[in-house]
């Protein structure tokens, strides 16, 4: 026994059995209905008043069953059978309009309204969206009853020309409806009704001199229809190529005319790719296509040197088509909601770096004051955020909040400051300074106490015609999270391109791959290049407070490939190892308002065996400085790290120590070929002089935390290193260290500020000796000291400044003659000098 429906669904199954009967006798009474019989029931009302009010309750009627779908989808030959009877009535009705209530003093605008309204919403419906059904049951209805949509397409364009003058008065409101019919994907119907919209353009702007009401409401429209789903390739392409055919039949639209075109192309463009890829699980491209809808032609927030973000106008090379798109078109209320799309998007995924810095940039849309908020904003409680100085306290509240989470303790500070200066000095709320005040000061404490790793940087190369426009064989940096690994974060990658090949070289692919219909991906880690600070220069500044500009607010990065060139040596692979170093600048400085940004412009320089040679000291020492540094500021880290450190340079078995660069490049056969090298040469000994002390102090340190079971360990790493420092205080001098001293963070800037790992050696010779310091002075490795020298080199003064050691070295060239090394450009031409670095930053000296 069936069950029994409850009263409220049985009403309800009623009433639609109801509808569909009433609609079902109206369409077989309107299909014996011809042309004398509608003539004679509208010449049958008595008044012109009484036939308009009848027009009006038909077409509201009719959009009103149109809109609820009477019948269910599935009943094809019942929905037809209405379509075409409410089509004839309608065409019939049009008539009656261009007849009646088309003269001046009979025009009905509201009636005409209804009319257009009435047409779109037929044309739209779902039904008749041939393109939607099997290809048998498409071919069965266009044989029976032919594609209804074309027809009422070409009534509503020819009733649109037949307004004239009256056109005005349908914009903007008949654009979105338009444009809606135009977004049906049927091709004809798209010819024949998008050049309504240059008619569009041409009424107003023969009548105001400007079309900015049409453009301000298409652009509105258009945003949301084709979130919706409407628009396709195809719609762009036609869009542009009858729009821009008809502004050049008309001189005056020429300009005007193609810049709207041009406009609108590429925001349809960008809509296109958003809608493309807002229903994919990883949501990486999402943001992509969300700040390509964002970004333009102007500047994100700008960096100050100190790292603060700070609004302006990008200026020169910074400028990039695209940035702001809203912004720049002055929508901002657009702007405004896809900033905090893509913010919700950066916090799912736990970007609150990210999410801080795309809040900050509506935030810097406000100012101040009292003036009332004109744009709708998603959340934060809006509706009781009344006037601007609200709406940016809480945003900036927001933000501290995001960046804590970010560990961007130093952005969140700036926030901070100028709540504080608010507060204090503009509304004088001494509680709420206060409170700014106290997280201030626990940034402060955070940025000294919290572990705070370094996110590694990947470059990621995407090549081949398979890829999105926004992707395709381009190059962009991202910015990686803490402690990911290099395979985790290319997993990630590949997975939304499973057909994707990746590429295990490194070198920039050839036209094969480039032009190639497949994906091919390449990604390889890159370092990041710091940016001199000018407020940290000269500075005693913990480790803690300058490892974070290291690797934040940086737009250069840099990626060093080794090759080998000339002879071979089995025996010593230093001889010939030559590096090639190319340096990425990206758009925008990392962490943005994405985890990535675009390669802008990218350079190569060839460094040279002797280079690398240097450089590598260098690196070592400053690790050797690094680790004391940090076993001095805090005692109960593990030995293992420094363990390892240690022993890895003094025994020989393991790294093989120096030898082999004395065997590669102290041999007068070397000094032979390369005289230009001479410099070069001697401060590569200077280095390998100065690491003496530097272990000396280290092992000295590793004695006195070592445990009695790595006792052994330990006599052998100093065993091991007593016979390191006699071969190189015989062959390359004596440096020792004070009795009282103490490393400072900055001591291997000082020692090793002309050997910048990052930047090739023309740069770092081209710093220009500096004059000697008088009073109190440091060796290079930032302590007070003295050197024997045991080679060319003049001996150093028994204390030396924090600041000479680029003289000291610049001296040492002048004494043998040598000169600075200017690395090889890509193409085997000795590059020019890049201007001098800024002066090497102070060093703390204090009793241990």
């Amino acid at each position: 026994m069936p069950a029994v429906p409850a009263h409220g669904s049985w009403a309800l199954d009623l009433r639609g059995q109801r509808e569909s009967h009433y609609v079902a006798c109206m369409a077989a009474i309107l299909s014996q209905m011809d042309k004398d019989h509608y003539s004679a029931y509208i010449q049958a009302f008595p008044s012109r008043p009484e036939l308009m009010d009848f027009l009006m309750e038909t077409f509201i009627l009719f959009k009103d069953l149109i809109g609820k779908t009477v019948y269910p989808c599935d009943w094809v030959v019942m929905n037809m059978v209405q379509n075409r009877e409410f089509l004839r009535t309608i065409n019939q009705f049009a008539t009656t309009l261009t007849k009646m209530f088309l003269s001046n003093s009979s025009f009905e605008l509201q009636l005409w309204n209804n009319y257009f309204h009435l047409a779109v919403a037929f044309l739209t419906q779902e039904s008749l969206q041939l393109e939607n059904f099997s290809p048998a049951k498409r071919n069965s209805i266009l044989a029976k009853y032919g594609d209804m949509r074309a027809t009422v397409g070409a009534s509503i364009r020819d009733m649109w020309y037949s307004l004239g003058h009256r056109k005005i008065e349908f914009i903007p409101g008949m654009v979105g409806p338009i444009l809606e019919m135009t977004l049906v994907p049927e091709l004809e119907l798209r010819r024949s009704t998008i050049p309504i919209f240059f008619d569009m353009m041409l009424c107003e702007h023969q009548l105001t001199g400007s079309f900015s009401r049409f453009e301000d409401e298409i652009l509105r429209r258009l945003d949301s229809e084709v979130e919706g789903g409407r628009g396709d390739e195809q719609y762009k392409q036609l869009f542009r190529s009858i729009l821009l055919s008809c502004c050049q039949r008309h001189p005056e639209m020429t300009k005007p005319g193609t810049d709207f075109v041009e406009l609108v192309t590429a925001l349809l463009e960008r809509l296109l790719d958003y809608r493309a890829v807002m229903n994919d699980e990883n949501k990486t491209y999402s943001m992509s296509c969300t700040v390509n809808l964002l970004v333009g032609t102007c500047a994100l927030p700008q960096l100050t040197e100190d790292g603060r973000a700070q609004p302006q106008v990008a200026q020169g090379s910074t400028q990039l088509p695209g940035l702001n798109f809203y912004k720049e078109i002055n929508r901002q209320a657009m702007y405004i909601r896809y900033l905090y799309k893509l913010k919700d998007l950066h916090i799912s995924y736990e970007n609150y770096t990210e999410g801080a810095y795309t809040l900050l940039l509506h935030a810097r849309l406000l100012t101040w004051s009292e003036e009332p908020n004109t744009a709708p904003v998603p959340g934060l409680h809006s509706c009781d955020l009344h006037t601007q100085r609200q709406l940016k306290e809480a945003l900036y509240n927001q933000i501290i909040e995001y960046f804590d989470q970010g560990k961007m303790w130093e952005e969140a500070i700036h926030i901070c400051k100028e709540l504080a200066e608010q507060y204090e000095s503009h509304v004088f709320d001494y509680e709420m300074l206060s409170d700014i005040l106290q997280r201030e000061a626990k940034f402060y404490e955070k940025i000294l106490k919290v572990l705070r790793p370094s996110p590694d940087y990947f470059a990621v190369g995407y090549y081949g015609q398979g890829f999105p426009t926004f992707l395709r064989n381009r190059v962009f940096i991202y910015r990686g999270k803490e402690y990911e690994r290099r395979e985790d974060f290319e997993m990630q990658l590949l997975s939304p391109f499973p057909n994707a090949e990746k590429l295990k070289s490194t070198s920039p692919p050839g036209q094969d791959i480039t032009g190639s219909p497949g994906q091919y991906i390449q990604c390889f880690t890159v370092q990041p290049v710091e940016e001199a600070r000018v407020r940290l220069k000269g500075r005693i500044i913990p480790e803690q407070i300058t490892n974070f500009y290291k690797a934040n607010h940086v737009q250069r990065f840099s990626y060093s490939r080794p090759f080998k060139r000339g002879l071979n040596d089995p025996d010593n692979e230093f001889a010939n190892m030559w590096i090639e170093r190319t340096t990425f600048v990206t758009a925008y400085p990392l962490p943005g308002i994405l985890r990535w940004f675009a390669v802008t412009a990218t350079t190569t320089t060839i460094i040279s065996p002797l280079e690398n040679a240097i450089e590598t000291m260098m690196r070592t020492n400053e690790k050797i400085m690094s680790e004391i540094n940090r076993h001095q500021n805090d005692p109960s880290l593990p030995i293992n790290p420094l363990s390892m450190l240690l022993n890895g340079i003094v025994d020989p078995a393991v790294m093989g120590g120096f030898a082999k660069y004395e065997a590669a490049f102290f041999q007068e056969s070397y000094l032979k070929k390369h005289p230009g090298d001479a410099g070069n040469i001697e401060k590569l000994k200077d280095l390998i002089a100065w690491q003496a002390p530097l272990l000396a102090e280290g092992i000295r340190i590793h004695g006195q935390k070592v445990t009695e079971d790595l006792r052994p360990f330990h006599e052998r790493m100093e065993q091991c290193f007593e016979q390191l420092r006699a071969k190189v205080e015989s062959q390359y001098g004596v440096r020792e260290m004070d009795e009282k001293w103490r490393l400072s963070r900055n001591m291997s800037e000082s020692s090793l500020g002309s050997y910048d790992s990052k930047q090739p050696l023309s740069s770092r010779a081209a710093a220009g000796a500096q004059p000697i310091a008088a009073g109190p002075s440091l060796p290079p490795t930032g302590f007070g000291g003295r050197v024997k020298s045991a080679s060319k080199v003049p001996p150093l003064p028994r204390r030396i400044s924090p600041a000479v050691y680029e003289t000291f070295l610049e001296q040492s060239d002048a004494t043998a003659g040598g000169k600075a090394f200017t690395p090889l450009t890509a193409d085997g031409n000795r590059g020019l000098k890049s201007p001098p670095l800024p002066l090497p930053k102070s060093k703390r000296m204090s009793q241990l």
